[in-house]
């Protein structure tokens, strides 16, 4: 892959915000969100300090996996609105120097989409992975109704088939595998840009890419699909150029060097994520592997395998891209879950915004929306024993009825209000200066004015675990403690230390005091500078 290229400049500045757009705000009163909501939202959007919103899937579709089986990617779903309120949306956030991301589903379809039911009944149509056999083992195979027969290949749910865009190996008992450069291959690669084209001339500044891995099928190390994104990233560069791919691929060691712009730690590939916060710790949340996070509040865990992720995807990505750490997303428990409550996740959100990811803010985790259990299924979201609905409940604006979401009958809402008669809201939250969502506010705000506590420069960890502390830049001292019990440690070079944002922690003759779930933001004086020879307490740097 190309060694010059580099990381977005906007990106590299921004703080992301996900929007799961039927949750988010509803401006007909259906007790569905829509794109006319976030549009009359974008004021708050604005007024937080997010730079970018990402829009999970919006296209039009059967919602059996709520917006990604795909049936149209040229039309927005009629639950939301039209392509001109798309139009809309992106202006009025381009007004507020907001910028908008779709999410693309390359990978798969729908089985209502036109093309799938053309190829579902057209023997030789290779838009789709077919085989006239019953395959062995039968796993991810489904058998076709229509006139053509057979099975096709699912990519995820059964009612989601996955596109043909090659096999990276021929075997002779496998007689439907094609290679990458064959017809269906080919074609679906260049409706794949055009579709990506069509909503960037529209304003659309870049896409989250739905299992951007899944691509090419038995690729070992994904040579082969990273060599497809590598060519699609040199069409974006050629004619948009100014616009973001962030992958959904979980290995930033892989999805840069193939020209994502950003990958994600997530909870499903790797621990980077969950040990930081396990939010399935104490519940029924997704994904939860059970084992001790940073921040939990009891103090078990350790930030040592996120440090050995973060150490070797940033080694990888070599300044060509960013690696976004979310605090939580539409299938991953939020922050405020189990054990943990909203009063703890402050400094969750303190070290997201100090440390040099890209930081993806997940609507109402700034004002303390909680994982929600017990909830039923809606839209394909109960994925085996994973309840992920709980981490999808309507955005709460205020104490007015549907908590501000929609003006519809309760019972009529896309997911039930938090029936906690103590839960946050947007209102409250601007209210108190000394809410969660003021605090982020501020931590946003702080990130945007001291460079140094963004992407670019350099971090330095002084000591891991309990409390977490790293120099930025060697310009700034961050301490943040995620346990409720508070904790005293001495750090050698940080005498005089200047607070700039703290709750919580002191820094007394080089003596770190940090009461329970604390944060604390420092600015170090020329004279009070770490020096790069001091070893750190861990023996540990990045």
């Amino acid at each position: 892959m190309p060694q010059s290229r580099t990381a977005l400049s906007w990106l590299a500045d921004s703080v992301l915000y996900q929007i799961y757009p039927q949750s988010f705000a509803d401006s007909d009163g259906d007790g569905i969100g829509d794109l006319a909501g976030i549009t009359e939202r974008l004021d708050y959007l604005e007024w937080l300090g997010v730079d970018a919103v990402w829009l999970s899937p919006c296209f039009d579709s059967e919602f059996g996996d709520a917006g990604y089986d795909v049936t149209d990617y040229l039309s927005v779903a009629p639950r939301y609105g039209t392509n001109e309120d798309a139009v809309l949306l992106v202006e009025a956030a381009r007004v507020r120097g907001i910028r908008v991301m779709l999410d693309l589903v390359p990978g798969h379809t729908s089985h209502r989409h036109p093309w799938f039911r053309e190829s579902a009944n057209t023997p030789g149509d290779h838009r789709y992975i077919w085989s006239d056999h019953i395959p062995s083992p039968m796993r991810e195979w489904v058998p076709n109704l229509g006139a053509r027969g057979g099975f096709y290949r699912a990519n995820f749910y059964a009612i989601q088939p996955a596109l043909n865009f090659g096999y990276a190996r021929p075997d002779d008992a496998e007689p439907w595998r094609q290679p990458v450069d064959a017809e269906g291959p080919r074609a679906n690669l260049a409706a794949l840009q055009e579709i990506m084209g069509f909503w960037f001339d529209l304003g659309v500044s870049g896409f989250r890419v739905d299992m951007a891995f899944s691509l090419v099928k038995d690729d070992p190390g994904q040579v082969e699909t990273a060599k497809l994104w590598g060519r699609v990233r040199e069409w974006v560069d050629r004619v948009y150029p100014d616009r973001a791919l962030l992958a959904e691929w979980g290995d930033p060691k892989v999805s840069i060097p193939a020209g994502f712009h950003s990958d994600f730690f997530l909870h499903f590939d790797g621990p980077a994520l969950r040990s930081l916060w396990d939010n399935g710790t104490g519940s029924k949340g997704p994904w939860t592997d059970g084992r001790p996070c940073y921040f939990d509040p009891d103090g078990k865990g350790s930030t040592a395998a996120f440090l050995a992720e973060w150490n070797a995807a940033d080694e990888a990505a070599d300044g060509r891209g960013l690696i976004a750490l979310p605090t939580s997303n539409h299938d991953f428990s939020r922050l405020a879950c189990g054990p943990r409550t909203r009063d703890m996740v402050a400094p969750a959100f303190a070290f997201q915004l100090t440390w040099p990811s890209l930081p993806v803010i997940y609507y109402g985790d700034e004002i303390g929306m909680r994982y929600v259990p017990d909830l039923p299924d809606k839209e394909g979201s109960q994925l085996d024993t994973q309840a992920r609905q709980g981490s999808r409940t309507p955005m709460q604006w205020d104490d007015g009825p549907n908590a501000g979401f929609s003006t519809a009958a309760a019972e009529s809402l896309y997911l039930p209000i938090d029936p906690d008669p103590d839960r946050p809201t947007v209102e409250a939250g601007r209210a108190d200066e000394q809410s969660l969502l003021q605090q982020v506010r501020r931590l946003v705000e702080l990130r945007k004015k001291v460079p140094d506590l963004g992407t670019t420069a350099p971090v330095r960890v002084l000591h891991r675990d309990y409390p977490f502390v790293y120099t930025r830049g060697d310009s700034h001292l961050v301490v943040i403690n995620g346990r409720r019990d508070p904790v005293v440690v001495t750090v050698t070079g940080v005498e005089g230390a200047v607070p700039v944002l703290t709750s919580g922690v002191d820094v007394v003759d080089g003596e770190i005091r940090a009461t329970g779930f604390s944060y604390g933001i420092f600015s170090l004086g020329p004279e009070d500078r770490v020096s790069p020879t001091t070893p750190s307490s861990t023996g540990e740097t990045s």
